[in-house]
């Protein structure tokens, strides 16, 4: 029997009963047998069913594709999946003495008991994955994997990740139809002509945007996919001169460029441009409104991932900033510093563990980012898990021993200026950064923007010499979480001996530092 598939043209509504949890567990258990659950050898491994099979038994045994599966059913299969994960790994030295180490014995009997195997980083990465890849359940030299490295970190040191190449096909599968389904076709639908989707990441020096997140999009159904890579505006043009609706993906910066890139195209290549879609962070509202004001039907929608992981989270609509887990293909975590789930909310650190990984596991992988978890979908339709986007990890204001978040003292600062008349910074800002000089206790936001004159004038206008500092100080007490905001007043703030500047820079200064990939991170501290 084929596989159950999602229509690139229409979203199928589920056909299952109401499952209860017993019963849910008990299909789990049939998919994945005791023999497949707890493999005896590491040559074992090498021949366990894919995790996307298991998926596709579980479409067929419920009628119903995997997207839209009752939160019993997935819940079920998914924590009989990362309790296969664990047994796979003990087969590993160094996963058994990690696992040890806290106080990790065997397979998670429940998804409490999975909270507490220890949450991997960076350095966990480098140290299992390189150089000898000594954290490989089946080894490196059986082949069939591919190697791809980080090209967005800004520390300088290298970082792989090790995939199966079996199952890097799969995870395409599952997320590049789950885009069709529930994200692309609602924009890219209708009408008999072709769909475009193109992306501008790059695909070279190993690194791993365009060769990954190009492997999810030419696997969007009904649509004629362009890896393109960096492109000049004749390029662009021409891409864009094909008939028929498109959609784009590139890095924030990369889609932040396209109304200038386009401000020369026709009309009706102007008009056809349907989806843009930005990789990880936050693009500037100013950015917006141009792109808007160049491409008349233009969406703009955020798609979350990382190097370790090529589809984390997809913002179905623009009404809403919120992110939808791809079902199935990795076990979205949001946690607090103890490595627990937060509630609905709450705000916490995003972790991915990727369930398609039977000969390389990683397990409970921080990425650096931080995320609000918030309600899951239930359909009709498609159920999966969903948060939103808070900032990075490191995105953090430190006024002596006090820790603000940048991304909310942006958003206080913001409102307070724009309550005084002074500037809308969402408006006039092409890129903003916080530069944190702790020796000299000195905050400065950088915004570069087109008149710095005009803007500098007006501001010092309005505020005087003390005015941007009583916004700053009344600004930075709101920048702390719900549980926390009782740790600081404007009274504590200015007791700190901080300053607050304002300074408004030409686009493209060298001022604002920006990573090897024309990231610009939120903060940059110095001494």
């Amino acid at each position: 029997m084929s596989p159950v598939t999602v229509s690139p043209t229409a979203v199928p509504q589920a056909r299952t009963a109401p499952v209860g949890a017993a019963e849910a567990a008990a299909l789990a258990d049939r998919l994945i047998p005791d023999a497949e659950l707890r493999p005896e050898s590491v040559d074992a491994v090498g021949k366990l069913p894919s995790f996307l099979s298991r998926m596709r038994e579980a479409e067929r045994a419920c009628q119903a594709p995997y997207s839209e599966l009752p939160h019993e059913v997935q819940d079920a299969l998914v924590l009989r999946r990362i309790q296969q994960m664990v047994n796979t790994a003990l087969l590993n030295p160094l996963w058994r003495e990690r696992l040890a180490g806290a106080g990790v014995g065997g397979a998670p009997a429940t998804y409490q008991d999975w909270q507490a195997v220890p949450l991997s980083d960076k350095d966990v990465q480098r140290d299992f994955f390189m150089d000898d890849r000594p954290g490989m359940v089946v080894p490196i030299a059986a082949g069939g994997f591919e190697i791809v490295a980080s090209g967005g970190t800004s520390s300088g040191r290298p970082l792989e990740t090790v995939y199966s190449l079996r199952e890097l096909r799969d995870t395409y599968e599952v997320a590049g139809h789950f885009m069709g389904a529930y994200q692309l076709d609602r924009y890219l639908g209708g009408g008999t002509g072709p769909r475009w989707l193109y992306t501008t990441l790059a695909d070279y020096q190993m690194w791993s945007s365009g060769t990954m997140v190009g492997g999810v999009l030419a696997q969007v159904p009904g649509i004629n996919y362009i890896g393109a890579g960096p492109v000049t505006a004749p390029v662009l043009e021409h891409m864009f001169s094909y008939p028929g609706p498109k959609a784009l993906m590139g890095i924030t910066a990369g889609i932040a460029i396209l109304g200038e890139l386009g401000a020369g195209m026709s009309r009706e290549a102007k008009e056809s441009f349907r989806v843009a879609l930005y990789g990880s962070g936050v693009l500037p509202q100013r950015k917006r409104a141009e792109l808007q004001a160049v491409y008349p039907n233009l969406t703009i929608l955020s798609y979350f991932a990382a190097t370790q992981a090529e589809t984390i989270g997809l913002q179905l609509r623009a009404e809403s900033p919120v992110l939808a887990a791809v079902p199935g293909l990795h076990l979205v975590e949001i946690v607090d510093e103890q490595g627990r789930w937060v509630g609905e909310g709450e705000e916490g650190e995003l972790v991915v563990t990727r369930l398609h990984a039977h000969e390389a596991p990683l397990l409970r992988l921080k990425l650096g980012d931080r995320m609000i978890r918030r309600p899951r979908l239930d359909g009709p339709g498609l159920r999966t898990g969903q948060f939103e986007f808070a900032g990075r990890t490191g995105d953090i204001l430190h006024l002596n021993d006090s820790q603000y978040s940048a991304s909310r003292a942006y958003d206080a600062l913001r409102e307070e200026l724009r309550a005084v008349g002074v500037v809308d910074l969402d408006e006039a800002a092409h890129e903003i950064q916080f530069v944190n000089h702790r020796e000299s206790r000195t905050i400065t936001l950088l915004a570069s923007v087109d008149d710095v004159p005009g803007l500098t004038y007006r501001t010092d206008a309005a505020l005087g010499p003390y005015g941007l500092q009583r916004v700053f100080v009344h600004a930075m007490p709101r920048s702390l979480s719900l549980f926390n905001q009782g740790e600081a007043n404007p009274v504590s703030v200015e007791k700190t001996g901080y300053r607050f500047l304002l300074k408004f820079v030409h686009r493209s200064s060298n001022e604002i530092e920006r990573t090897s990939v024309g990231k610009v991170p939120l903060v940059r501290d110095r001494g």
